[in-house]
């Protein structure tokens, strides 16, 4: 059956305006600069342009600027967050896409500034507040990291 068939047609391009309204990450923070396609409740190709201006290459490392691997995996759970958001039509509820776990990451290559890094996530089950994603991140179609991770749709915490 096709995706249309099933309710589930691919939507994008989605600029940084739309990103930032499915996230509440800002600046250095927000990793995701671009969605290519989303396919609701099921998948998401977003975009990470990764330049040497990127406040991490400062010290990661001294003569080799390599962008740290918890940063692409964090690129790849907001992507995730994004996708989980616009799937369950919470864009604007204030509600938030938090971490929980990470299982089987893997880096295979480095990361170094001037590339475009796509955040290839996929649902692997999706619950009203508890959803599992897969998550690739490559460079010219050669995988660099991979992870599988878990994330909770919670309500943001109460303002003190």
């Amino acid at each position: 059956m096709s995706e249309a068939a099933e309710g589930r047609a691919a939507i994008g391009p989605l600029d940084i305006g739309r990103v930032m309204a499915a996230l509440p990450h800002r600046y250095p923070m927000l990793l995701v600069d671009r969605v290519e396609t989303l396919v609701p409740d099921r998948s998401i190709v977003a975009i990470k342009a990764v330049t040497i201006n990127e406040g991490f290459f400062q010290g990661h490392f001294l003569g080799r600027p390599i962008m740290p691997g918890v940063l692409i995996v964090e690129a790849m759970a907001q992507a995730a967050g994004i996708l989980a958001v616009e799937s369950l039509g919470l864009a604007g509820s204030g509600k938030l896409v938090y971490f929980m776990a990470i299982d089987g990451a893997k880096f295979r290559k480095p990361v170094e500034p001037g590339v475009l890094l796509s955040l290839e996530v996929a649902f692997v089950q999706k619950r009203a507040t508890v959803c599992k994603f897969a998550g690739v991140a490559k460079i010219a179609g050669q995988v660099v990291a991979e992870a599988n991770f878990t994330a909770m749709i919670a309500d943001p915490p109460a303002s003190a």
